[in-house]
Parts: C-alpha cells; structure tokens; sequence
C-alpha cells in the first residue's frame, strides 16, 4: 500500500457512506496484572447507537494515520505463518462463533508473554470497501463496483476516570462523584493493523498493515511474533544509512548548497514516481546523485561505501524516506546560539562563512528580517546602516 491507498480507504471511515460497510464488531477487556480476557463481547456495527459508532469511526481512522515507514509498515508475511491464516479464516467465516474463535486466537496470540501498564481494549472489526471499477483502469466499466472484504484492529488503553465536583439542582448542593469505570483511549490508539493490505484497489492477503503507536517506534515482537511479518526499515532507519554512506564518501563535512542539491534531486525521483511504485535508491542511483552536486566519486567508492555501512553493497534506500519533508521547514541548523528551520529547497541560501576570524552563518534574503515584531536593522560588514 502506498499513502494513496491508505488516504483512500481511511476517507472511508465515516457515517453513512456507501463505499465502506462494517459488520461484526468484537470487542475484548484485557485485564494487565493477569493479561486474561475478562470480558468479550460481539456485537453489529449498525446495531451500534450513533455516538458509539461515531466514537468507532474516528477510533479506526486514527490508527490508519501517519506516513509510511514511521507509523505505518506494510508487511510481507513470512512463509507457513500461523496469524495469516487465523486471520484469513476470520475475514471469510460466514459463522459468527467461528469469526470470534479466530479473533480470540489471535488476541491470545497478542497477549502471549507480553505486559501492558494498563487494562487494554482490543478491537476487530470486518466489512467491506466498495472501489469503483473505473479506478482499476480505462477499460473497466464506469458503474461497476469491486468489493475488497477486509478485518481492522485496533488495541487501545484504558484510563482511570475524573474525579468530579457536581451541583445538584434538586437539592440544591454539592456533591463529590467517584465513578469507578475505567474510561477507553480511544483517541490514541497503543496500535493496530489492516488486513489484507489493498494497493490500486486489489486486495493482497499476503501483506498486512501495521500501525505502531508513535512515530518511529514500531513493535518489532509484535511484527515478528504476532504479525509474523518479514523484517521492516524505518524512515528514520533508511535516512541514517544514507548518512552514514555520504560520510564514508565526502566526510563529515557538506555544504549547504551540496545537501540542497543531494536533496532536490532525490526529491525530483520522488515526485517522477509519485503515481507509481516507491523510488529506490541503490549505490548506483547515489553515485549519480552525488556527482549531480559536483562531487568527485566512483561506483566503486560508493559501492565500498555501502557495504560497510549496512554488509550489503546491494542494500537499497526508498527515496521518500531520505528526503526531510520538502516544502516545509524539516531541517535544523543547530549552533550555541540560535537553532534555525529552514526547508530543504532554501538550503541553498545559507552560508557558513568567516567574517573577522569568527565562524558566522549567513542567510540570503530578499525582504528585512522581523525581530520581535520590529524590522531588522540592516548592518554592512558588521556596521550598522544609517537610517534616513
């Protein structure tokens, strides 16, 4: 899935809309001292008042956001997995009973030598996403529609409930209320998954798409031994690689303008690609690239380079996952003084120069600077101007 499908089907999750039905919703209370399923409960998601399925919808909506390869992983299932068939059979199982013994397996799965710091909810849901045949290519009937049944997860945490002050209108006075219910997370899901993954509107049971609960921190236990999903590289993972690469070549040390260029090119791949397959970068396309920036390299080199830093000269990066966000301020300049954002196409208007035996960063500008809410007082060569 690329971020296309996942904003397609994550649209979806709203009220009343006819491209996206849910059906069986099962519902499990985990106790955390125990790890024990206190409670379990199967219900229709029509069946559902209102606010509970609104309280759902956007439950579900948030554990499908975030960017690729920092809070969501597609992941290939390795061979002869136990959960891809406990999953499969789930999303197929025409008997309810049978539906919720495949859940309960692979909750129990979930739960296996694993803690939580509070009661847990975790949640299944299954139905179906309706894509217009049209989106599937130019030859497909327009008023067709393909169905792609799919099963979402989601684990959320449990929090103790306010303490509360309240006024009682008929007697007239105050009273303390302790309500002992654990109130659910549902804003912040701990994590998830989608199965089958969905790419160009096609239904892949052999992937799966999983959510971790911040950025850049996903469960590896839960993908190995859970999902059973092959192995997964941050965006984070790929962009230190890459780093670390460009060190072993040019050294510690770049210019700005160089990573300016480095980064619009890489970039410039990515928007090429961006109706197609993910961009990747081999030690081929990086040799290009740097020569591209005026730097003096060989294949080899960077082939060298590559197998040190990773053991496989044939490793390859995604593109997207190199490139700090393009348009906006993604890039720290940090000194003792002052740390700056600045984005990667204005690279190129910064300078690190030496102005009367001191190291000074200057930055190209065609308007004055604001400074507190007052315009910056131009100064030439360290002198200030006269203002007329």
């Amino acid at each position: 899935m690329d971020k296309k499908d996942i904003a397609a089907i994550r649209r979806q999750f709203k009220s009343d809309n006819q491209r996206l039905r849910l059906h069986d919703i099962f519902t499990l209370y985990v106790m955390k001292d125990s790890t024990d399923i206190y409670h379990a409960q199967n219900t229709q998601f029509e069946m559902l008042e209102r606010e509970q399925q609104e309280l759902y919808l956007q439950n579900f909506k948030k554990v499908l956001g975030g960017r690729l390869d920092e809070k969501l992983f597609e992941l290939k299932f390795k061979q002869d997995t136990t959960s891809q068939l406990v999953l499969h059979k789930g999303l197929l199982s025409k008997d309810a009973h049978e539906w919720q013994s495949q859940m309960v397996a692979m909750t129990e799965r979930m739960l296996k030598d694993r803690t939580y710091d509070t009661d847990i909810v975790i949640t299944f849901v299954r139905g179906d996403y309706y894509i217009s045949a049209g989106q599937r290519g130019p030859d497909s009937g327009q008023d067709a529609m393909y169905t792609n049944a799919f099963l979402l997860s989601t684990i959320n945490k449990t929090e103790e409930p306010d303490r509360e002050m309240q006024f009682d209108y008929v007697k007239k006075e105050f009273t303390y209320t302790i309500n002992v219910d654990p109130v659910i997370d549902l804003k912040h899901p701990l994590g998830g998954f989608l199965f089958p993954a969905i790419t160009d509107g096609s239904s892949d049971v052999n992937r799966v798409l999983y959510a971790a609960g911040k950025n850049n921190e996903p469960d590896y236990a839960f993908i190995e031994e859970v999902l059973e999903g092959e192995d997964i590289t941050t965006a984070i993972e790929d962009k230190t690689i890459f780093e670390e690469v460009v060190k072993e070549i040019v050294g510690p040390q770049v210019s700005p303008t160089t990573l300016a260029t480095v980064y619009g090119e890489i970039n410039r791949l990515v928007e090429e690609n961006e109706t197609e397959s993910t961009p990747i970068l081999d030690y081929k396309d990086v040799d290009r690239v740097l020569r591209s920036s005026g730097q003096e390299v060989s294949e080899e080199q960077v082939k060298a380079a590559f197998q040190n830093v990773t053991t496989e000269e044939t490793y390859e990066l995604k593109a997207a996952n190199i490139v700090p966000r393009y348009t906006s301020k993604s890039i720290k300049i940090k000194t003792k003084v002052a740390d700056i954002s600045i984005s990667p196409q204005d690279l190129q208007y910064v300078r690190q120069v030496n102005y009367d035996g001191k190291r000074c960063l200057m930055i190209d500008i065609d308007e004055d600077a604001e400074l507190d809410g007052f315009r910056m007082l131009p100064e030439a060569f360290g002198q200030k101007v006269e203002t007329e």
